[in-house]
């Protein structure tokens, strides 16, 4: 087992950083970072000082994970999207003590270019489509897109899109996996057959 380091990357003293990980160009990784197992960080990615990164998670190019950001396992970020760590940033005022914690969940996605606002939680396996900003905790499964992000449906772990209203009752099979999916209210149960 082994890290791959491009020789343009900095890893500070201190990060801990797991088996089979791969950091490529131009990428900095903060001394007091820990990320995991099987985790690629693309090119010009910055990971903050208070980041914790989940086994095999891709960041894609241009990502900044600043701190107090938690990515659980396998979760993807999208190129040139967005994480924010100050709801109310002014470069005058010292906010550092402000800091908002954000935590992505397991298996959720975060498509190219969107925002995540601070101090928000987004559920396991939510998606998050390109462009969209999210200031608002998100459910396990759901789909959002927009300005600000709205929920539109619900996806399978898989990443398939399910036949589900947005709210109400009903059940779904992922067409990749035949997992079953039970809609109650505003939240979804993944049954694995």
């Amino acid at each position: 087992m082994s890290v791959m380091i491009h020789a343009s990357a900095i890893v500070d003293e201190g990060a801990v950083i797991g088996d089979d990980s791969r950091i490529w160009h131009f990428v900095h990784v903060s001394g007091g970072a820990r990320i995991g197992c099987s985790v690629s960080l693309g090119q010009g990615v910055y990971v903050g000082n208070k980041v914790v990164i989940g086994d095999k998670c891709k960041v894609q190019n241009n990502v900044s994970v600043y701190d107090n950001v938690t990515l659980e396992e396998g979760v993807f970020c999208g190129p040139s999207m967005v994480f924010t760590n100050v709801y109310n940033p002014r470069s005058l005022i010292d906010r550092k003590s402000e800091y908002l914690a954000t935590v992505i969940k397991k298996g959720a996605t975060l498509g190219a270019n969107c925002t995540i606002v601070c101090g928000i939680t987004i559920g396991e396996f939510a998606f998050i489509g390109a462009g969209a900003v999210v200031n608002k905790n998100v459910a396990a499964f759901a789909l959002m897109v927009g300005v600000p992000a709205k929920q539109i449906g619900w996806m399978s772990a898989h990443g398939d899109k399910l036949d589900l209203p947005v709210y109400g009752q009903g059940e779904a099979v992922c067409p990749s996996t035949g997992d079953r999916y039970v809609l109650k209210g505003m939240e979804i149960e993944r049954i694995v057959e």
